[in-house]
């Protein structure tokens, strides 16, 4: 399954929302957006939240910007 991710780098607080009006996630992280800290913080949330391994959870667009799209094996 295919998801889209609003990532807000550098919160206060790790969490995992969803926003069924726009169909999309909202995942605040402490981690700092620099040398990919942030992708990986949200790729641990997004795991603890679908309750599957790290691994089965891909990037695959947006490296670099604040809306992601993932990708979630299950």
């Amino acid at each position: 399954m295919k998801i889209r991710v609003k990532v807000k780098a550098g919160a206060k607080c790790d969490c995992v929302g969803f926003d069924k009006e726009n169909n999309i996630y909202t995942v605040s992280t402490k981690a700092p957006p620099v040398e990919g800290r942030a992708n990986e913080a949200v790729v641990k949330l997004l795991s603890g939240y679908f309750k599957v391994p790290k691994s089965e959870i891909t990037l695959k667009t947006g490296k670099k910007s604040k809306i992601k799209i993932f990708e979630i094996n299950d």
